[in-house]
């Protein structure tokens, strides 16, 4: 029995990569797709028990409130959650029995193995640092897999309680050392012709290892798009990434 499924921003670049790889999927159905300004109750009334959704920041959490409405579990590739924005969709799905949702910063197979060969070097290395590199239309900045990169070291630093990365900086423009994400320097760079790509830095006293990934083309996150759409509704509540998903 096919899954149906429903996509929102469908006509965006991501979502009509999605719409395709899962017109392509034999065992998936794909029973709506809506993009900005159209009618949710075409979702609503789709029969959709999964969507994925590729839109903005300042609509998805809107987004997620009618999915969970609906009784629909959304997969989400759209960025930008905060502490506070997580809490309150792990709320909206504590009211509704068996729903889940998952919050994917990257659906890249390469990038999941990128932050976890991260986590793995952390503890020998003195300093840290992400460049993250992604095509100028992008609206947000540092990039979600940025962030969660960052988050992942810092914890695996304070696990193996590691100082603050040595930096005896005292002056600088604003912004020159980057974002500090729990103490970790994230560098955006936005520049035509670039897709997604990502650098973590590691250094210690005579060498340093730099782990990197390149998207060159959208296709590479549907292997993880169609992952998260076929196992979402195996772990009700809200999971982060598809980490879980890769052994």
């Amino acid at each position: 029995m096919s899954i149906k499924v429903a996509v929102i921003g469908a006509k965006g670049r991501m979502g009509l990569e999605v719409v395709k790889a899962i017109t392509s999927a034999s065992d998936l159905e794909l029973v709506a797709s809506i993009d900005q300004n159209d009618d949710f109750n075409v979702v609503k009334n789709s029969g959709a028990t999964v969507a994925v959704d590729f839109t903005t920041p300042d609509v998805i959490m809107k987004n997620i409130e009618l999915l969970i409405e609906a009784g629909i579990n959304p997969v989400v590739g759209t960025t930008g959650f905060n502490e506070e924005k997580i809490e309150k969709i792990k709320k909206l799905l504590s009211g509704k029995t068996g729903l889940a949702a998952r919050l994917v910063p990257n659906f890249s197979i390469g990038a999941i193995l990128m932050m976890r060969f991260a986590k793995a070097a952390t503890k020998f290395y003195d300093s840290a640092e992400i460049i993250e590199y992604h095509h100028p239309n992008k609206i947000d900045a540092p990039s979600g897999t940025a962030i969660r990169t960052a988050q992942i070291i810092a914890e695996e630093r304070k696990a193996h309680n590691l100082g603050k990365n040595p930096d005896a900086t005292s002056s600088e423009i604003p912004g020159a050392r980057g974002s500090k994400i729990d103490g970790i320097p994230v560098h955006a760079v936005r520049m035509q012709g670039l897709v997604a790509h990502q650098e973590v830095i590691f250094g210690s006293s005579g060498e340093t290892l730099t782990i990197r990934h390149d998207s060159f083309d959208r296709e590479s996150f549907m292997p993880g798009v169609l992952l998260a759409i076929r196992n979402v509704t195996k772990k009700p509540g809200l999971t982060i990434g598809i980490d879980d998903l890769i052994n």
